[in-house]
């Protein structure tokens, strides 16, 4: 299967299946010499992770990583590095009528007729469950990144289906299970879940991702531009339908007196090109929103067919996410780790010994 690697100099190979024995990734291209245990992942993973609240599946994974191959002494030693993380709580029993039968906004048809056969484990390959090791991985890239440059990412819940929800305060985001950055909305969030899941639907979800202190300079022209790297690994994840970038589609609305982001002394006026000019950062926060679509798998008897083109009425039994979007979080803070990293060590090696005059105006501004 082609597509499993992702990223040039800090690249990840991706691997397993929602009900294999174990999913991982192999990670090459991390810089020697960072110190890194288990533990530094581990945290993003237990924020990804399924059975944390009643508001999504209840499958029972630990996702305890392991770290089994280039570390040594507690310090990475520029080799690949092996991530391990166990499969427990499987249950494929749930899925022994979707065999031959094709769930309505699933993989199921486009795998059959891309590989001949699929498997109908959770999703197999096409589960989110394969999301876990690049949380792993991101958080290698999150930690590299903070110690070279300070850059810190982090996201929130900006939207659950019709309920959208105001940015408060960034404290707010860890002490809620749908990392909602505002307090005062968590109970009519968890009203409107219940609800959904007693009626057995799902819905869709608006995740946000920021990333303060990048380095100005990372991306290059025309087709490895940042945005467009961006772009790209937020929408490899599972279940994303739209990307934006600053001010994405509200730039179709505004004239070039109000988008453009003037330039002052002390820093940018605005930032409504979201941290990127040209394909390359400004050094001010990266913005970044994603479109999170409804989850397929649900209760409700729909309409399908089987592999002979046979109607069918297909309802999904199991344990599901009424909405995705509430653990999409360190996922998509990862996939951004994962691009500044790979650009960042790309920048390193062509124009480190670039120097100009003109001072860093947007890290100016974030001192």
């Amino acid at each position: 299967m082609a597509g499993s690697t992702f990223g040039r100099l800090f690249a990840v190979t991706n691997f397993g299946e929602s009900h294999g024995p174990m999913v991982g990734c192999v990670v090459d291209g991390c810089p020697p010499g960072l110190t890194l245990c288990a533990a530094d992942l581990q945290p993003d993973l237990d924020r990804r992770r399924p059975g944390t609240s009643r508001h999504v599946t209840q499958r029972r994974e630990p996702d305890l990583v392991q770290i089994v191959s280039g570390v040594f002494e507690g310090k990475t030693t520029g080799t690949p590095i092996g991530l391990l993380i166990q499969n427990e709580d499987q249950r494929s029993k749930d899925y022994d009528n979707l065999v031959q039968t094709f769930r309505p906004g699933h993989a199921d048809y486009t795998y059959w007729h891309k590989y001949g056969l699929r498997d109908p484990r959770g999703g197999g390959r096409a589960s989110a469950r394969l999301t876990a090791p690049m949380v792993a991985a991101g958080a290698i890239a999150k930690k590299w990144l903070l110690e070279q440059y300070g850059c810190v990412i982090r996201g929130y819940l900006g939207q659950l289906g019709p309920i959208e929800i105001p940015f408060a305060r960034w404290e707010d985001v860890s002490a809620n299970p749908f990392f909602a950055p505002n307090a005062a909305l968590v109970a009519p969030l968890e009203d409107y879940l219940d609800e959904l899941r007693r009626a057995g639907d799902s819905v869709g979800a608006r995740i946000h991702v920021v990333a303060e202190r990048v380095p100005v300079g990372l991306g290059e022209p025309l087709y490895d531009k940042l945005d467009a790297d961006i772009a790209s690994a937020m929408m490899g994840i599972n279940a994303v339908k739209g990307v934006e970038i600053g001010a994405g589609f509200r730039s179709v609305a505004q004239r070039g007196s109000e988008h453009g982001d003037e330039l002052t002394p002390e820093g940018f006026a605005s930032n409504h090109a979201g941290g990127v000019l040209g394909g390359i950062s400004t050094g001010q926060p990266i913005l970044v929103s994603l479109a999170i679509k409804p989850t397929s798998s649900i209760r409700i008897p729909r309409r399908s067919i089987n592999s002979e083109g046979t109607a069918q009425s297909v309802h999904t039994e199991g344990r599901h996410d009424p909405c995705v979007g509430i653990r999409a979080t360190p996922i998509a803070e990862a996939m951004l780790a994962l691009v500044l990293i790979d650009h960042a060590l790309a920048q390193r090696a062509q124009c480190a010994d670039v120097k100009v005059s003109t001072p860093d105006i947007a890290r100016k501004a974030q001192s």
